[in-house]
């Protein structure tokens, strides 16, 4: 495998970071994942948006312009013989000193992964997932803005730690309020009476470049779908609960806990969902990022 790394293609044996780079030492750094299909980057100006947001947020210069890192990828992509995969493109605070001053890091550290993911099986997709209840809660966004996409998943780890123990393929966390935030790696919807739900922003989230084009294609079909926050009591008595994310795409969950959601089957509306997010891939059409 080769990795692209600080203007080069190496190969993974070489692709190797620092001791004294911050985001080995802190998790100072932002990320995204993006997926490739058919050989193209989906939605690469979405992504690259977001990107620079979050580096913008914690004061993260990145010393790429959008293009630059366009052609990365697709370097990264063609080296590793990429067709349908993911790309995990990461942007440290690069190399300083034992202690925490962000001005001791002189330039940042920048690398891309073009590889395959298998995040959910078919049988998955065709049959649903099995989630739990967190009793972690979400980071409160007062303590680290959750638009910032960081290298700092210590919250998410311990919420997907949760879900392993209890024999789920994801957990869905709560904030502090009391409403729904996220899964570990994924946004949340419920679908009740027709309409769709998702929580909002300020419920504590990552806005998903995913969950926008959910809320998006969910619109065009006619569906009444909005934000709104709602409890996990709301989740137990949906009809029907799906997640997005860029690697899980548009899955249902058919189990909270130890109760079915709806019949215990994937339903229609996720169904139809998940079809037109297909068709969308094929579509070639791009998104802005919003917020």
């Amino acid at each position: 495998m080769k990795i692209w790394m600080n203007d080069n293609l190496v190969d993974q044996a070489d692709a190797t970071v620092s001791v004294f780079d911050h985001g080995l030492l802190y998790g100072d750094g932002v990320f995204e994942g993006i997926r490739v299909y058919n050989g193209a980057i989906f939605q690469a100006t979405a992504h690259l948006e977001r990107l620079f947001l979050s580096a913008e947020r914690i004061a993260l210069t990145i010393g790429y312009t959008h293009d630059e890192l366009i052609a990365a990828m697709d370097q990264a992509i063609a080296a590793n013989g990429i067709t349908t995969g993911y790309i995990r493109l990461v942007v440290t605070r690069g190399v300083g000193t034992l202690g925490l001053n962000p001005n001791h890091c002189p330039k940042s550290t920048t690398f891309i992964i073009a590889d395959a993911i298998h995040l959910y099986t078919e049988e998955m997709y065709t049959n649903g997932i099995n989630v739990i209840t967190a009793k972690r809660l979400r980071t409160h966004p007062e303590m680290l803005p959750p638009r910032v996409k960081s290298l700092n998943y210590l919250n998410n780890i311990l919420g997907k730690l949760e879900a392993i123990r209890g024999g789920g393929a994801e957990a869905i966390m709560s904030n502090s309020d009391g409403n729904v935030a996220e899964a570990t790696c994924d946004n949340i919807f419920i679908v009740k009476d027709g309409a769709i739900l998702t929580p909002p922003a300020e419920a504590g989230i990552l806005l998903g470049i995913t969950r926008q084009i959910a809320l998006l294609i969910a619109q065009r079909l006619g569906y009444a779908a909005r934000e709104e926050n709602f409890t996990i009591d709301a989740v137990r008595n949906a009809d029907e609960v799906f997640l997005t994310g860029t690697a899980a795409e548009i899955i249902a969950v058919v189990r909270l806990d130890d109760a079915p959601i709806g019949d215990g089957t994937v339903g229609p509306t996720t169904t139809a969902l998940l079809s037109a997010f297909r068709e969308f891939i094929d579509s070639d059409e791009e998104i802005t990022y919003t917020e």
